[in-house]
């Protein structure tokens, strides 16, 4: 299983991860829930404590991904399979991202 934080301005907003099956989870940060001046990172995430599931990785993230030749020259450059969204979300989005959205690899 791979997990990632991610984060929004800089805050903890919960944990996204692809398990071995395939399936992605996300689930927000009880922080995240608990502070009441923190809006959804999208209106497909509604604040709650339920686990989100998906076959696929969830549109909102993927769409932070580039497409086209930008997409073929990051693959290129950073060896990463073309068909592997997660692993192109962990490696091109831990800075520079557009938006408020980030993501961090962590142990």
């Amino acid at each position: 299983m791979k997990v990632v934080r991610v984060l929004q301005n800089n805050k903890n907003v919960g944990l996204l991860s692809k398990e071995d099956s395939g399936k992605y989870t996300f689930i927000y940060s009880n922080e995240f829930l608990k502070d009441k001046e923190s809006y959804p990172i999208s209106v497909n995430f509604p604040k709650q404590k339920e686990i989100f599931i998906s076959n696929h990785l969830f549109s909102f993230f993927s769409s932070l991904l580039s497409e086209g030749d930008m997409k073929d020259m990051q693959c290129r450059n950073l060896q990463i399979d073309e068909n592997d969204d997660f692993t192109r979300l962990i490696k091109t989005t831990t800075k520079d991202a557009i938006g408020s959205i980030l993501i961090e690899e962590f142990e």
